[in-house]
């Protein structure tokens, strides 16, 4: 007969500080060379409309008992993100976000947006310590800088610097979003927080193009083309 997984209140906390142990492989290595690492992630790549945001973290290897439960952004709910986001910027050696405007997504591409966003919030972290010897980044190398890095492909599933750093970006441009659904309200920005939705596409049809709208993004590109859609 088989047996039922136990879901008492001691095997959740048992299992999420088995996951906090294993998200911490990466900086315990750097840590117990004498090297200080930051993590560094991205949200909002896929978006119609908004900004690219990127935040960068250092862990605080005194106080990671204040991030237990941390974990990619993508695997929170909105709730939870609110909650790490509140302890992760009172508990890090150092935290910075930054973001690339919807200007600079046209100009640039998004890619390199994201890239520009990176490079932004590792300069805030760098303003504010002494020493960092490394950097852990989700998928990418961040152009513009000597330190060397590792680029973890799912890096926010695998490094608790990457995933603390992914909550804060998702977090702040989320509430990025919030604030442009009050000037915008037939938009639903609140909602979709500017994702490609059926009702965020129906509202562009309806009302045309803001300026928070990616103008080098599909559909906007050919909405425009296609309806003349000025601001």
């Amino acid at each position: 007969m088989a047996r039922r997984l136990s879901s008492k209140p001691e095997n959740v906390k048992r299992r999420k500080a088995r996951r906090h142990e294993n998200l911490l492989e990466f900086e315990q290595e750097h840590w117990a060379a004498g090297r200080v690492v930051a993590g560094l992630d991205e949200a909002g790549a896929g978006p119609l409309a908004g900004p690219v945001t990127a935040a960068c973290v250092i862990l605080d290897p005194e106080r990671l008992k204040d991030l237990v439960g941390v974990d990619d952004s993508k695997a929170l709910s909105a709730a939870q993100r609110e909650a790490h986001a509140e302890a992760i910027r009172a508990s890090v050696r150092a935290w910075a976000v930054a973001e690339a405007s919807v200007e600079e997504i046209d100009r640039i591409n998004i890619r390199q947006a994201g890239l520009l966003a990176m490079k932004r919030a590792l300069d805030g972290v760098l303003a504010q310590v002494d020493a960092l010897h490394h950097l852990l980044v989700d998928a990418r190398i961040v152009p513009g800088t000597e330190l060397p890095q590792t680029d973890l492909i799912k890096g926010d599933a695998r490094s608790l610097s990457i995933a603390a750093a992914s909550i804060l970006a998702k977090v702040e441009r989320d509430a990025y979003m919030v604030r442009m659904a009050a000037e915008y309200p037939e938009y639903g920005f609140d909602k979709h927080k500017g994702y490609g939705t059926a009702d965020h596409l129906a509202a562009i049809h309806a009302h045309g193009v803001t300026p928070l709208h990616r103008r080098t993004f599909e559909p906007i590109k050919t909405l425009l083309s296609q309806l003349r859609l000025f601001d």
